[in-house]
């Protein structure tokens, strides 16, 4: 919906971000992404999408594209997060790229949010919610 109308979305985000708020460009490289996004949207950070981080330590192709897209990103000062990151060689290769920020398996697994009942904010949040 934000692709259809992107006069609505560059205003919807340009008001959030006068409030303070920042954004991401997620999953770029897949699906509706593209270099005109990136380069319209008044984003600040650019999240390459783990299929390509998955087989970077394998793939040269892989490792073209995301050394490509770390590169016009932090042209257009965004700052790049790679996602899927689930080896130290994928770290490694990444680190060697200057990407800023990682997610992924490599750094920590997906916790049942009941395991997150011991985190100040989480248990504010559940407590001003019942």
């Amino acid at each position: 919906a934000a692709m259809s109308e992107i006069d609505v979305t560059l205003t919807f985000i340009n008001k959030l971000k006068d409030m303070g708020c920042r954004f991401a460009l997620d999953d770029f490289g897949a699906g509706f992404s593209s270099f005109y996004y990136l380069k319209r949207f008044e984003v600040d950070y650019l999240k390459i999408d783990g299929s390509f981080i998955r087989d970077l330590a394998v793939d040269e192709g892989s490792r073209l594209f995301v050394k490509a897209l770390n590169d016009v990103a932090n042209g257009l000062s965004k700052q790049v997060v790679a996602e899927w990151i689930e080896s130290p060689e994928v770290l490694k290769l990444l680190l060697g790229m200057d990407v800023q920020y990682g997610q992924g398996y490599l750094f920590r697994k997906p916790v049942p949010l009941e395991d997150t009942i011991q985190i100040p904010a989480v248990r504010a949040i559940r407590s001003s919610a019942s």
